[in-house]
């Protein structure tokens, strides 16, 4: 644990995983309040796997400059095998302090997470997490940077889906993000005023859905909007599966990647600002270890073992609320 009582001059940030809106913005903040308390600071390109490729630049602040609006990050993302074992990862170390960087940043999810919680808890690594993952399925904070933005894109494109599928008289399914969480899917769901949501947290009635679907067609009825979160469903199998048990024709939209890109919205700009100063504080406070987040409204600081996955709060309220409103 020799690193942790030794004096922090330079500061690394790398974003891991899946990228979303707001990251650069994270970025500039962390770069820029970094200088200003004078700590040297540089950038690791295409995440964990960068660290091996040695893809280290050096930072200041007209590297961020006129990044807080861009969508993705301006150091790449990438999964890395490598970096998923123990050896690769006192590689990682080796490699890091060969380049003299005492403290790392990290913007990710869960695995992201767990692979920075490692770093520490097994090398003494200085590691601080920032949320960054559209699902918003980290401990620790209300919300993550990009969800905000993520759930705003999903709900234009359903907002334009809406129309055709009034015109047409057609089911509509639309498959949105969310391989382990329905966070994107229930918010989206609501906000659109769609009929069904389908998650991966819970067990779906198909059978109550399609008798729904046939009941409300004999009243009149002539549109339904059903949001599926992708882990908990493919958009095409589930209009199959409805098209066969009402004979209704159906249609499927798959959103895909388009969620996680546009420009950041104000929200997530504004989060990623306070949480990368508060990660900058954490390191010249010597806290290590640590992952950042907001819970109603207020910087919070989590261990960072136990930040990961988190099951969405008001999760069978907002399942209810769908229901009650269609």
């Amino acid at each position: 644990m020799g690193l942790l009582n030794k004096k922090v001059k330079k500061i690394a940030v790398l974003t891991s995983g899946g990228d979303g809106p707001g990251m650069n913005a994270a970025i500039r903040s962390v770069v820029r309040c970094a200088i200003h308390k004078g700590y040297d600071v540089v950038g690791i390109i295409r995440g964990y796997e960068g660290i091996f490729n040695e893809e280290i630049i050096p930072l200041n602040h007209r590297s961020v400059s006129n990044i807080i609006n861009r969508g993705g990050t301006i150091l790449k993302t990438a999964r890395s095998t490598q970096f998923g074992t123990p050896e690769g990862k006192e590689k990682a170390v080796q490699i890091l302090k060969k380049h003299n960087i005492d403290a790392l940043i990290v913007i990710g999810g869960d695995g992201s997470y767990r692979g920075a919680s490692e770093l520490y808890a097994e090398f003494g690594f200085p590691v601080i997490g920032l949320p960054g993952t559209i699902d918003n399925d980290l401990k620790g904070t209300d919300q993550t940077i990009g969800c905000f933005t993520a759930v705003n894109t999903a709900l234009d494109a359903i907002d334009k889906i809406r129309d055709t599928a009034h015109s047409m008289e057609r089911v509509f399914i639309i498959e949105v993000m969310g391989n382990k969480s329905g966070y994107i899917a229930i918010e989206v769901a609501l906000g659109a005023g769609a009929e069904e949501v389908i998650i991966p947290e819970r067990q779906f009635d198909y059978d109550r859905m399609c008798q729904g679907i046939k009941e409300g067609h004999k009243r009149g009825k002539i549109s339904w909007m059903i949001v599926v979160a992708e882990g908990a469903g493919k958009a095409h199998e589930v209009g199959n599966t409805i098209t066969t048990m009402t004979g209704l024709e159906s249609r499927f939209v798959v959103l895909g990647h388009v969620q996680r890109g546009g420009v950041p919205s104000g929200q997530d700009r504004i989060l990623a600002t306070r949480l990368g100063a508060a990660a900058v504080e954490l390191i010249d406070k010597g806290e290590f270890g640590k992952a950042v987040g907001v819970l109603q409204d207020e910087i919070n600081v989590i261990d960072i073992r136990e930040a990961t996955h988190k099951e969405f709060k008001h999760l069978d309220d907002f399942l209810n609320l769908v229901k009650v409103l269609t």
